[in-house]
Parts: structure tokens; C-alpha cells; sequence
């Protein structure tokens, strides 16, 4: 896709603001947990006190447990996504980015074949097997494994659950096989995805695409290109040649933007709204990881200057102002401790608002120290 003249301009502040809004963070939603977690697009769900207080940031009101809640109930979905991390997805919209993830079809590569001794063909019964084992109620892998490897085709596939199977289970989540599970005895589960009546099916990849970039551009953007390839391609395996065609399919629903002599681009509709933007001196902290940072990527020196990124990416929790990352905080006991990474005025006042919004989040008096 060739990029054209912008439709409007706007200042980075400005789209930091809008994207402020879009994030349920300025001001602070009143969505429900699955809504938050489909307007983010994914979750990142290795560290669940990490991705809980991701959503309950973005909520006026909330309680502890309602992620896990939401997981047991089927409202949102956890699967291996994004790099190939567990993320919470949304079922009406995750196949879309299940889609991206499994067109690498990394299963096919001579690695794989060679190591879990499963050629391509192999694959649809595997998964009709998977599918099967999963039909009475979740698993943990170990008993998956016990059952899958019952079947004469699949014996050789001891060790590797044994091991844990972390790396073959991956397209099978990928493929909406099966999801994550609310937890037994403290040990992961897996339970068949097309049992949750909320569940809407991988779409065709054609499909997906157009949709993801969508969705990206009206929670992230303005976006460039480069944001696009970094989350959907690199993130996910849909590759440089179908985003570029997604987007030139798109071209007559994006809008240019000019943000201070960079062309990014957002859904048109969105273009108003996106102008009328007014800057946001909105503090928050949030948790390491959140997506606030991932979405963009943390090369993204507009949200995380660059003598800030090792920080971010060591999963540091920040402190965001106007939507640039200016400081980190930790938690330790009650006490609350912001540290300053540059020397700009400190909004006192808000920062202390801030954490007294954590302190009710986290259910504990916290004594700020900066």
C-alpha cells in the first residue's frame, strides 16, 4: 500500500490523548472485564497478577477474581498467541488473530515433522483426537496425554507430555482446538474451545486479516506501517506480502494522519474524533507489559523514550504521563515507590490520586515515596 496525503494532522500529544480514550485510561472505563479485554485486542496473561491488574486499571469498578471469572465463565479466552506467549483473547474476536498466528503453519515445518514424527497429513486426525479426549471437561496436559497416547498413532508422544508437550500444544490453541482452562489443583488445564457458545470460529485468513488491522487501528492508532508489521507480523506469523495487501484492500477505509511529520493512519471514522483529541496530563500506573507499551512495541519512542526501554521490556511497572512512560513504580508491603526517569514538573496531585486509585484496586493502605 502507498501511502497518501493526510487527511488531518495532529500532534503526538494529541494522539496519545485519543489513544488515552481508546484504552479505557483517560478517562477510566466502566467496561465490563470481557469488554476491556476486546477492546485491547490480547492480554498478556504469563504473570496473572500482571494481566488482572491490567483490565482493573482500566475500570472504575472491580473486584479481585473477576479475570479468572471471566475465564471460567467463557466471557474471555486464554490461548497461545502473540510470540507465542498465553494471552487472554476475547471469543467473538480472538479467532482473527488465530488466524494470523497459525498461517506460518509452523506444525508443516521439517523441524517439527521430524521431531514429534507427525507429517501434515497427520494433523486433522491428531486434532480430531485432541478434540475427542477434550469432549467430557478440561484436562490438564498430563491426563491429555494419557488419553491421546491410549491410541497406538500417537504412543510415541510419551516423553514429549511428559516433558509438558509446551511446544506442541501451541497450534492446537492456535487452530481453536482447544483454550486454557481454569485451573485444577493449581496445574493449568485445557478444555475444547468449541464448546464455549461464545466462541465464533478461526475465520478464513482473508477474512482475519482486514479485521485485525481494523482492530488494531481504533485501539493503537494513529499507527504507522511499521506498528502494523510489528503486531500482526512479527507478533503473530501473518507475513510482510498479505499485510500489504490487507491494507491496500483496506485503502478506502483508513485516513492518513500527519502526526508531526510522521504519516500514520486510522479507521476514517475515526479521523473526527481523532482531531478534536485535546491533550491528556492523565497519570497512571500501570503493570509490566501492559499494552499500553506492547501494542505499539517498545521501540515506539512517542509512548517509551528510548533510555527507557530496557526498563520496560525487564517487564517494569510504569508510570505513564500523557501517555509517555516518565517513571517506574513497585509495590512492597504499604509502601508505594515511584521513581522519576527525567526531570519535567510532577503532577503531585494526580500522582496521588493514582495511588490511592491502586491502593483501592490492590485492597491495601499504601504510603507513597517518590
Amino acid at each position: 500500500m502507498t501511502t497518501t496525503s493526510p487527511d488531518v494532522s495532529v500532534t503526538w500529544i494529541q494522539a496519545l490523548a485519543w489513544r488515552l480514550e481508546r484504552h479505557l485510561l483517560d478517562p477510566v472505563g466502566s467496561a465490563s472485564v470481557a469488554d476491556v479485554v476486546r477492546r485491547l485486542g490480547a492480554v498478556l496473561s504469563m504473570d496473572e497478577s500482571l494481566a488482572e491488574l491490567a483490565v482493573r486499571t482500566r475500570r472504575t469498578r472491580s473486584r479481585p477474581g473477576e479475570l479468572a471469572k471471566a475465564l471460567a465463565d467463557g466471557t474471555v479466552i486464554k490461548v497461545f498467541a502473540f510470540r507465542g506467549s498465553m494471552h487472554y483473547l476475547s471469543p467473538e474476536d480472538g479467532g482473527i488473530y488465530l488466524a494470523l498466528r497459525s498461517a506460518g503453519r509452523q506444525w508443516e515445518l521439517p523441524s517439527w515433522v521430524e521431531y514429534y514424527r507427525l507429517e501434515p497429513s497427520d494433523w486433522p486426525d491428531f486434532r480430531e483426537a485432541v478434540r475427542e479426549a477434550l469432549g467430557d471437561g478440561p484436562l490438564t496436559i498430563y491426563e491429555l496425554g494419557d488419553v491421546l497416547t491410549r491410541h497406538r498413532a500417537y504412543r510415541h508422544l510419551r516423553p514429549v507430555f511428559d516433558e509438558g508437550a509446551g511446544t506442541l500444544v501451541k497450534p492446537l490453541t492456535w487452530q481453536g482446538d482447544m483454550s486454557f482452562g481454569p485451573p485444577s489443583d493449581g496445574q493449568p488445564t485445557f478444555q475444547r474451545l468449541d464448546l464455549n457458545p461464545r466462541w465464533t470460529g478461526v475465520p478464513d485468513l482473508d477474512e482475519a486479516g482486514p479485521r485485525a488491522i481494523t482492530a488494531y487501528l481504533r485501539t493503537y492508532g494513529p499507527a504507522t506501517f511499521d506498528h502494523i508489521h510489528y503486531w500482526l507480523g512479527n507478533g503473530l506469523s501473518a507475513g510482510r506480502k498479505r499485510l500489504n495487501s490487507w491494507l491496500s484492500e483496506l485503502r478506502d477505509q483508513l485516513a492518513a494522519v500527519d502526526v508531526e511529520g510522521t504519516t500514520a493512519y486510522v479507521v476514517r471514522e475515526d479521523v473526527d474524533s481523532l482531531g478534536a483529541a485535546r491533550p491528556s496530563d492523565a497519570v497512571r500506573f500501570l503493570p509490566g507489559h501492559d499494552q499500553w507499551v506492547m501494542g505499539p512495541g517498545t521501540q515506539d519512542v512517542h509512548v517509551t523514550p528510548q533510555s527507557r526501554r530496557d526498563l520496560v521490556t525487564r517487564k517494569a511497572n510504569v508510570v505513564i504521563v500523557g501517555g509517555v512512560v516518565c517513571g517506574t513504580w513497585a509495590q512492597k508491603g504499604d509502601e508505594l515507590t515511584v521513581t522519576w526517569l527525567d526531570e519535567r514538573r510532577r503532577p503531585e496531585e494526580a500522582v496521588e490520586q493514582e495511588a490511592a486509585r491502586l491502593a483501592g484496586i490492590l485492597g491495601r493502605d499504601l504510603h507513597l515515596r517518590e
